[in-house]
């Protein structure tokens, strides 16, 4: 699968190498975060594309459901929240947005499209653990464990899942203003010569919207059921923090539609203007043939082995007669379908 790209242009691929897959991390006292050896109690543990001996370590180790392990990993998981009373752990997974690699302001003028992909976390109360499982490495994740978000406590479990369903929202709402942007450049060029790659990346952008939309659904879906506090216990402050999230999301499903019903006129609209340019083109050449036509069949006529009007007549018993007679019927035909508007 494909790297991915940050918006500041990091690629995920540059990350990968060399660097262990699976983290520790840990709210020291000064309010940053720091990576610690081994789980402790209050700590985050970042599982990004594990590998099939990070997948035991995570089962046998940590204590993680296998089930819940595989939904983690399967990148067509439909956001959702689900608790098992047994082992006592909470797993909820949203959908996050992401933009492939191709095109990304590596070639701007090749066809971009953005996508979403599962992101997986993990209540482990017993050992006082959140641990996040994600198939690649991803903006959410590195903002997160880099303190480019502000006031994050590995140690608060349900704020700490808030705070990064906040963050995703937000990354949301910068990815649709990204793709509005792009879909009015591109428009903009569409009006100056109807390619086929403008064409394209209208059309992944459509696609992208409806990824979005629906990603957006089903994760505003979660979040009520969260808001119900029945499997995640919230606190007054939670309770503000959630209310937010809220906010964030119904925003970026709003602006989602909205830019798709804009985006959606506006590809009906090209292609209305695409069919009618080709029938202006085929009516063109249309009148030309029959323009065309006419010396054909004056030199038809002209070449039969029978009497012909003018014969022996002088000044029209040559070749010039039926050619003048043809340029005048080709004139008087070309005005009589300017006259009409089929000629422009």
């Amino acid at each position: 699968m494909p790297g991915l790209l940050y918006r500041d242009g990091r690629s995920t691929q540059d990350e990968k190498d060399g660097e262990n897959m699976i983290q520790c991390l840990l709210t020291s006292e000064n309010g940053t975060i720091e990576k610690v050896p081994e789980p402790c109690s209050g700590c985050w543990v970042s599982v990004v594309a594990p590998t099939v001996e990070e997948r035991a370590w995570l089962e046998n180790e940590l204590g993680v459901l296998p089930e819940f392990v595989s939904s983690a990993l399967d990148d067509e998981e439909t956001s959702r929240i689900d608790y098992d009373e047994d082992a006592r752990q909470i797993f909820v997974i949203v959908d996050y947005p992401v933009v492939g690699e191709d095109g990304a302001g590596v070639r701007p003028q090749s066809p971009l499209q953005y996508d979403t992909m599962p992101l997986s976390m993990v209540f482990l109360p017993e050992r006082g653990l959140f641990v996040t499982i994600s198939i690649l490495e991803n903006e959410v994740v590195a903002d997160m464990a880099g303190g480019r978000v502000r006031n994050v406590d590995t140690r608060y479990r349900t704020r700490f899942l808030l705070q990064m369903l906040l963050h995703i929202s937000q990354l949301y709402l910068v990815y649709l203003r990204r793709i509005d942007r792009l879909s009015s450049n591109t428009e903009a060029r569409l009006h100056a010569s109807v390619r086929n790659e403008e064409l394209i990346q209208m059309l992944n952008l459509e696609k992208s919207l409806v990824y979005f939309s629906t990603s957006l659904k089903s994760d505003e879906v979660t979040l009520n059921k969260i808001a119900q506090g029945r499997i995640i216990p919230l606190y007054e402050d939670d309770q503000d923090l959630l209310e937010d999230v809220l906010v964030e999301v119904h925003q970026a499903i709003e602006m989602a539609n909205i830019y798709s019903g804009t985006l959606s006129g506006t590809m009906d609209a090209f292609a209305s203007i695409i069919s009618n340019n080709l029938n202006i083109v085929m009516k063109v050449l249309s009148v030309i043939t029959i323009v065309m036509a006419i010396p054909n069949i004056v030199f038809g006529f002209y070449g039969m082995n029978v009497g012909l009007p003018f014969e022996g007549v002088p000044l029209l018993d040559n070749w010039a007669f039926p050619l003048l007679l043809a340029v005048a019927c080709c004139l008087v035909a070309a005005w009589a379908f300017k006259r009409k508007g089929l000629w422009h």
